[in-house]
């Protein structure tokens, strides 16, 4: 990925995801806590993909903003379609592109037209921002192909901090059409818990093959720890977040902050051997 510099030019839109850029993949670290989340999320989506799809693959990154995702696997031979609702975001990502093949397609993901099937399609920390998780996910396994996958990543509900409600609670989702698809924390809706993730996935015909959570309080500086991040040795940090997540369940659920997941679409063949057992 090619490291672009500022120029006052540029629309709002772009200089605000280079302010990410410097902190998420420039290496300009202000907030260590959010940095280290972040590069662990990247870590966790790369390798959910490149565990089961090989390089040329067909790959849709929703709501794909800055292109941090996209680019990297494009860069490792995947076939990537870029999408978001910011479609001026997509010269930027080409200012950063070096080579690997990505296409653009701007526009709300719920109903533009896509080339489809994909192989696999990325989710990541987009549908807190909607007001229809169940219905995103819906999507997503309609956009890719059978026996094909789909990588989410989404904070978690159950983390002791979070104050916002959840989808299954919610009695009237629709009073939340009016602000949803904004961007940031600020936007964020419903935060999945982990109990409710297996059950959304089968109402929208795929399967959980893989779920983990990650980012404890400590090492995402939640409790005030910036001080002693900005001291501590990077391996020091990651052992302090393998530590936590060999807590049992019940507790590591209250205690890291973000979910990754992996989903199938089931096969023809898997397909119809469900509807003969229903």
């Amino acid at each position: 990925m090619k490291r672009v510099d500022l120029d006052e030019n540029w629309p709002a839109s772009w200089k605000a995801s280079y302010l990410y850029d410097l902190e998420e993949v420039y290496g300009r670290i202000k907030n260590r806590g959010y940095a280290y989340a972040y590069d662990r999320r990247r870590r966790a989506t790369f390798s959910l993909v490149t565990e089961v799809l090989p390089p040329g693959a067909r790959i849709l990154d929703v709501a794909a903003a800055q292109g941090n995702f996209s680019i990297p696997l494009a860069e490792m031979g995947y076939e990537v379609t870029w999408n978001d609702m910011r479609a001026e975001l997509a010269d930027y990502v080409r200012l950063k592109q070096e080579f690997g093949t990505i296409h653009f397609a701007p526009g709300n993901a719920f109903n533009i037209d896509l080339p489809l099937p994909f192989d696999g399609v990325l989710i990541t920390e987009v549908i807190e921002h909607t007001a229809h998780p169940d219905q995103l996910l819906a999507r997503a396994a309609q956009l890719v192909r059978p026996g094909g996958y789909v990588v989410m990543t989404t904070p978690n509900g159950a983390y002791f901090r979070n104050k916002l409600p959840k989808f299954t609670d919610s009695s009237d989702p629709t009073a939340y059409e009016s602000v949803q698809f904004k961007p940031d924390t600020d936007g964020h809706i419903f935060l999945l818990h982990p109990e409710e993730v297996e059950p959304l996935a089968a109402r929208a015909g795929l399967v959980l093959e893989r779920m983990t959570l990650s980012s404890n309080p400590l090492t995402s500086g939640h409790v005030k720890t910036e001080f002693f991040l900005r001291r501590m040795p990077r391996p020091l940090v990651d052992g302090l977040e393998q530590l936590t997540k060999q807590l049992p369940s019940r507790l590591a659920k209250r205690l890291l902050a973000q979910i990754a997941a992996r989903f199938r679409r089931p096969g023809r063949a898997e397909s119809m051997q469900f509807r003969g057992t229903e």
